[in-house]
């Protein structure tokens, strides 16, 4: 994955008898962890929601650079640039075709986003807790293996959660001036008429491969990097501290894993339309495939405008869950 489910890594690991006092809540401590959590989701939601929406028109660019090489002739793909292809779309589609496919991308993020946020907080104090039970001391170490483990599994269980749409999100956003699919249900519907149920989940296994590394370098990063500044610059914005510390992080696991992500859109786009599929093999002979026919540098097909995304991509969404987490806990505590 891309940028698409950078969520904030909460701070500090905290010492034993804290996450032992957490685990032995008093009922009305419980209803307060609970609305918590509601305000988590809320945040994670709409953070990943805004965050698409500004950066959609170069969303939209990367996923048309990313799937080029499926059905057009590689040495075509040279004269390729993005500024020519953004003229091609305001000439050839309008200027809104640059928001293509956003709305399926709000209906997915709200979930993902929220999900994500969600399940690695239940993750970290999970792995917290075992660790504590086993007796491991609280270090730099163990907050790493932490964040790395809950970046991961928090990854993994919101992708799985909402993959159906994410698939749609591609088939809907590169298509160019013929429209196949009319929308988000309509593309559910002949996908699943097509292609079986289980259309709808093609390139899971490119998505899951990437997602666990992708969200724990970024969560890794973030957090320590976020940790560190604030030990030595306590008086910074925090605005200002999340939206560095977030771009960092995006940038870090967006270019580990680019050519997973590629790899997954094109799987995404098999048949679509009723085209014949171009890859039959998997999603290791689907990247072998894409390396021999158009080299190490057709995996990072699209990189281009998704590092031009993923600084203000990340910026937003940690910024933004930053705000509505202190607004939010200011109506909690009225």
């Amino acid at each position: 994955m891309q940028t698409e489910a950078r969520v904030r890594v909460v701070e500090g690991g905290g010492s034993s008898h804290k996450l032992v006092a957490r685990h032995h809540q008093t009922p009305s401590q419980h209803h307060r962890s609970q609305i918590g959590a509601l305000s988590q989701l809320i945040a994670g939601g709409v953070a990943g929601a805004v965050s698409k929406t500004c950066t959609a028109p170069l969303a939209r660019l990367t996923i048309l650079f990313q799937v080029q090489g499926m059905h057009s002739d590689v040495s075509t793909l040279k004269k390729a640039s993005i500024w020519r292809e953004a003229s091609r779309i305001v000439s050839e589609e309008g200027f809104r075709a640059f928001w293509k496919g956003n709305l399926v991308t709000i209906v997915h993020r709200l979930p993902y986003s929220s999900i994500s946020f969600y399940s690695f907080e239940r993750y970290k104090n999970f792995l917290q807790l075992m660790l504590a039970a086993e007796g491991h001391e609280t270090n730099f170490g163990s907050d790493v293996f932490v964040r790395l483990a809950g970046g991961g599994l928090a990854g993994i269980t919101a992708a799985s959660a909402t993959y159906p749409l994410d698939l749609v999100r591609t088939r809907l956003s590169a298509q160019r001036n013929v429209n196949y699919y009319r929308g988000i249900w309509h593309a559910l519907h002949t996908i699943s008429k097509e292609e079986g149920v289980f259309g709808l989940y093609k390139g899971l296994g490119a998505c899951l491969l990437g997602v666990g590394p992708n969200l724990a370098i970024s969560f890794s990063v973030y957090d320590t990097v976020r940790s560190y500044w604030q030990l030595q610059r306590p008086d910074d914005s925090t605005v200002m501290v999340s939206l560095a510390c977030g771009s960092l992080s995006g940038i870090a696991s967006s270019t580990v894993s680019f050519p997973l992500d590629l790899v997954r859109r094109r799987m995404q786009l098999e048949g679509a339309g009723g085209r014949a599929p171009v890859y039959k093999t998997g999603v290791f002979g689907t990247f072998g495939h894409i390396l021999r026919a158009e080299g190490v540098r057709g995996l990072y097909r699209g990189i281009l405008p998704e590092y031009y995304k993923v600084v203000p991509s990340i910026g937003i969404v940690f910024m933004t869950y930053e705000k509505l987490k202190q607004v939010l806990s200011g109506i909690e505590a009225c």
